[in-house]
């Protein structure tokens, strides 16, 4: 411990610290007084209410589709998966003016002096939430363009820490340049990387392509396989780099090209040319190069931060297999710029493995699930989403629901299959999720407005449970060994129908409202109250409602 403060008195330890506070500190502020509070933000409990007829596929659901505001959702998702979430994409409002971010039930003024604040505010709200929800192992893609790339920057710094900054990916948007463009012609966005903790995680290889592989010949029929060949010279010092190399002809090369070395010393040159891994061209008169064999790069590549429209998709691919899958009708003028299907399976295939969980709270047209989906097939990996979309409805548009007219609409036909704009049945690519409502209920009006149906999917999520549907008397969830039984009230029927469920599964955890009425019938240590064991397990997120 420092011992520059052990002289100071009381008093004079008081005002060193209030000099400090007082000095503003490095990081992003913004004007939080002066706009207008996000009507989102509460301090409810929040349940989801299952809709089994917008539900895709028979339960159990592994997957999770979810209508309601952000916030609401993340706060639930806190509660039952903290820390469980391994990739986290989103693409949000990038707050342009042009009626992209809906705020407070209307489309946000972009003239408004606190545009940049009431955009950083509400993202800040949502980013801390994430924050709680990723693995150790977990990251996070942030979609962006230039209108808030740099605050999005320094609030990703605030929220994940400086230090677990991964990348700035570059995505080419366009493949042809806007000639009408007055200053440039704006061809790319953002993806923002960043790891819950830059030390753990680690990106998977990116699959090597046939372009790449092109380069691999066998001119001298090396058992091993195809090769390539590197420059043997660099610019970097090495001690041991400089010596005179005799080439199978006779010709001697004094050294490497002047200011560069050799990249090995002369020892590791001999083993190399001894074991055939020198390349001395055709004639064996070349300056010697070094051998690569395809067989030990086979694993991958490494990512690059340059992802090019011939990769990944551009804009115009993105609009076409929107409107491929759902009718243009119910799509049109709604996302005028959805993400291509190529970009988020190259962020899958960077940052997830089979099982994986994935999150997505802007979900828009549902372009990640559709990837997931498109993924788990390839490989069987079974990763799961869940997925957040409000309706955006604005005072305008009362009756809007993009999240079950849009997003849903486009996962269920890319699961179970539909017919293309040509009328060209496509085969579905499997799997389902549960749709469902985020509702937030006062604590103090719980036991009047938190029905079963609420009641029932987050005993299932806070037990890591797929969601099936409530039963008319005890329900009964049975996954990995452990079953759970939910009763909601204690009549005659009732406490036969849990009977029954008990010989079935002896060792149940029983949730009920009356838990001092079956204590006859369960072991007191698997009887659970409802709602005092609900709200109990309700978090706010660790950063809590902190002013920034």
């Amino acid at each position: 411990m420092s011992t520059e403060y052990e002289h100071l008195s009381r008093e004079e330890l008081i005002a060193q610290l209030k000099r400090r506070d007082s000095q503003t500190p490095y990081g992003l502020v913004w004007e939080r007084k002066g706009i207008s509070p996000d009507k989102s933000l509460n301090r409810d409990f929040v349940g989801l209410e299952p809709d089994p007829a917008l539900s895709c596929g028979a339960a159990p659901w592994r997957n999770l589709i979810i209508e309601g505001d952000n916030y609401d959702a993340l706060r639930n998702l806190v509660s039952t998966h903290a820390g469980e979430v391994k990739l986290i994409y989103i693409d949000p409002p990038y707050n342009t003016g042009r009626k992209d971010f809906v705020y407070n039930d209307s489309f946000f003024d972009s003239t408004n002096r606190y545009r940049h604040s009431t955009w950083l505010e509400f993202m800040y709200q949502r980013l801390r939430l994430a924050k709680d929800l990723l693995a150790k192992d977990g990251v996070i893609f942030v979609s962006i363009d230039d209108n808030e790339l740099f605050n999005l920057g320094l609030l990703m710094n605030k929220v994940f820490g400086e230090s677990n900054h991964i990348a700035n990916v570059i995505w080419q948007k366009v493949y042809s340049p806007k000639n009408t463009a007055v200053h440039f012609s704006d061809d790319h966005e953002y993806v923002l990387v960043y790891a819950a903790n830059r030390d753990i995680w680690r990106p998977n290889p990116l699959p090597r392509s046939a372009e790449q592989d092109k380069a691999y010949k066998n001119p001298d029929n090396d058992p091993r396989g195809l090769w390539t060949s590197g420059d043997l010279a660099a610019r970097n010092y090495y001690g041991e780099g400089r010596y005179p190399i005799t080439c199978p002809t006779g010709r001697v090369i004094d050294g490497p090209p002047a200011g560069s070395y050799w990249r090995v010393s002369r020892r590791k040159f001999d083993e190399l040319d001894m074991d055939n891994r020198i390349w001395w061209g055709k004639e064996g008169n070349n300056t010697p190069r070094l051998k690569r064999f395809l067989s030990d790069v086979k694993q991958g590549v490494v990512p690059q931060t340059l992802w090019t429209y011939d990769a990944v998709g551009h804009t115009q691919d993105a609009k076409k297999q929107l409107n491929e899958i759902l009718p243009k009708e119910r799509n049109d003028d709604v996302f005028s710029t959805p993400k291509p299907l190529q970009l988020m399976d190259r962020i899958l295939r960077l940052a997830t493995k089979p099982g994986d969980l994935v999150l997505d709270f802007f979900a828009g047209s549902g372009t990640l699930a559709q990837a997931i989906l498109q993924l788990n097939k390839e490989d069987g990996g079974e990763r799961r989403f869940i997925l957040v979309s409000s309706t955006e409805a604005t005072q305008d548009e009362p009756d809007k629901n993009l999240c079950r007219d849009v997003c849903a609409a486009r996962v269920s036909r890319a699961a179970e299959g539909y017919v293309s704009a040509k009328g060209e049945p496509v085969e579905g690519l499997g799997g389902g999720f549960a749709y469902a409502r985020a509702k937030h209920i006062p604590s103090h009006r719980l036991v009047e407005r938190l029905d079963d149906g609420l009641v029932w999917s987050f005993i299932q999520m806070k037990h890591h449970h797929p969601l099936t549907e409530r039963a008319a008397l005890a329900s009964v969830s049975v996954w990995d060994g452990q079953a759970l039984i939910y009763l909601p009230t204690t009549t005659a029927k009732m406490k036969a129908a849990l009977r029954a469920a008990l010989q079935a599964h002896p060792q149940a955890i029983v949730y009920t409202w009356t838990p001092a009425a079956l204590a006859s019938l369960v072991n007191e240590n698997n009887l659970r109250e409802v709602p005092a064991d609900l709200t109990r397990g309700f978090r706010f997120g660790k950063l809590g409602g902190e002013q920034a």
